[in-house]
């Protein structure tokens, strides 16, 4: 992935170029000018109260989800979106790689209602610092989900509504156990650049190859390290999985090209693995056979999760990965690109892809799969969600359309609810989609 602090002075340089902004902040500005002083200071954790959540009793009314005044901007949705879609600028570390994608790409059939609208609320806002990494989101039931925003790590309750900070980063940050190989002194000031959540750990990884480690169950931090004091350390993904015997580990993606295993009932790196390029993500099997590693590189491995050698390529993409995912079925994958395209592959023939899925305005940068396989998402980095019916074999798609930035995504472990973080100045919040379990497919547009 891109370098943060070689390529970018701050963080306001890095959005001009890549476009990460606030679109609907910069809508009303020029539009109407409507919005009131006090929204620009207000923080993210902040709720606006003029503008107030939105229910799904509102929206069948006719209300936006996201609760923009349309009425009142001299523009149409309709033609903000195509704005939206003209406009738009994509990141790729290849030139034109989305445009040569685009010849693999499947047709695919838009209108299927597989998750509807429940709530958007304002007052929960998941940030991003890195443009390129999203995966700042994760639920652990319907009603649990945490969450970045800023230099604070949040829990909020879909049921009681109650918003917790859990870590706040942007002071000292130490274990309150001592281990072998934890780092005692911690961290001052941690860049938050991915989490991870699950049952009871959290795992945050940081800019400067930070790893926090949390047990939900238990009062402060139970482990700290960095992964390595290499210049270029970021940690792109974490994953959290349960060993054959039932033991926790977990595995950090870092952009120093290394895939590390830690063993959290001894709380040590067990394993280390190196390779050609940065590491932007990895996914374990469910076997936990072999893991899929992605970076910055068109192709990507499948390597034997004990030995860390490579079993299989991974060819077919034209630029960078930033995404992976397993089907629970344990035969397929998929990989998320910058060229714009998501890849479903079999396991049992790796020479191709079996589909290549397409996006509307950028890079896929998140992938989730229900528990149950039967739905795959694909998250854009601004305004687009596609979930496909996997049983359809990826034929038939809804598209959730919204405005802003995605910090992230997650399926309830359930597979009941579908929760999507939105960064925006204005508009940031929480959308809350719910399955509909007799769900239809239809011609119009959800």
């Amino acid at each position: 992935m891109s370098n943060y602090y070689d390529d970018y002075d701050d963080i306001d340089e890095m959005e001009d170029d890549y476009d990460m902004d606030d679109p609907i902040d910069d809508m009303v500005d020029e539009q109407q000018g409507i919005r009131d002083s006090d929204a620009e200071d207000n923080d993210y954790g902040q709720p606006n109260d003029k503008i107030p959540d939105t229910s799904s009793a509102d929206a069948r009314k006719g209300r936006d989800i996201q609760g923009i005044p349309w009425e009142q901007i001299n523009i149409t949705r309709k033609k903000y979106r195509q704005s939206r879609l003209e406009q738009y600028k994509n990141y790729e570390n290849v030139p034109n790689s989305g445009e040569e994608a685009m010849k693999d790409c499947k047709p695919t059939e838009k209108g299927g209602i597989y998750y509807e609208f429940r709530r958007n609320t304002r007052s929960v806002k998941s940030t991003i610092l890195h443009f390129q990494l999203r995966n700042l989101v994760w639920a652990t039931s319907k009603h649990d989900i945490y969450l970045v925003s800023h230099y604070s790590i949040r829990h909020w309750s879909a049921l009681s509504g109650v918003d917790t900070e859990l870590i706040n980063v942007q002071g000292h940050v130490a274990p309150r156990e001592k281990h072998a190989g934890s780092l005692l002194e911690g961290f001052y000031q941690t860049q938050v650049s991915t989490l991870t959540v699950k049952d009871n750990l959290l795992v945050a990884g940081g800019f400067q190859g930070e790893l926090i480690c949390k047990h939900l169950d238990q009062e402060g931090i139970s482990f700290c390290c960095r992964t390595t004091y290499d210049d270029n350390a970021i940690t792109n993904a974490v994953e959290i999985f349960n060993t054959s015997s039932g033991a926790v580990h977990f595995m950090a993606s870092n952009n120093d090209s290394g895939v590390r295993y830690y063993d959290m009932e001894r709380f040590q790196l067990f394993k280390h693995f190196q390779f050609e390029w940065p590491v932007n993500h990895a996914s374990l099997s469910p076997d936990r056979k072999v893991v899929v590693i992605v970076g910055d590189d068109p192709d990507g491995l499948l390597i034997d999760a004990n030995s860390g050698k490579t079993v299989h390529s991974i060819k077919g993409h034209r630029d960078y990965s930033f995404a992976s995912a397993w089907s629970p079925d344990g035969r397929t994958f998929a990989t998320g690109n910058q060229d714009k395209t998501c890849r479903i592959w079999d396991v049992r023939n790796l020479s191709k892809s079996v589909h290549v899925l397409r996006g509307n305005l950028g890079a896929i940068r998140s992938i989730r799969f229900t528990s149950d396989g039967q739905f795959m998402s694909m998250a854009e980095p601004a305004d687009f969600v596609h979930i496909y019916d996997v049983k359809s074999d990826y034929n038939k798609r809804q598209e959730l359309d919204f405005f802003g930035e995605i910090s992230g995504t997650s399926f309830s472990p359930d597979t009941d609810t579908l929760f999507v973080g939105v960064w925006d100045r204005m508009y940031g919040s929480l959308l809350q989609f719910g399955r509909l379990y007799n769900y239809s497919y239809l011609d119009s547009l959800f």
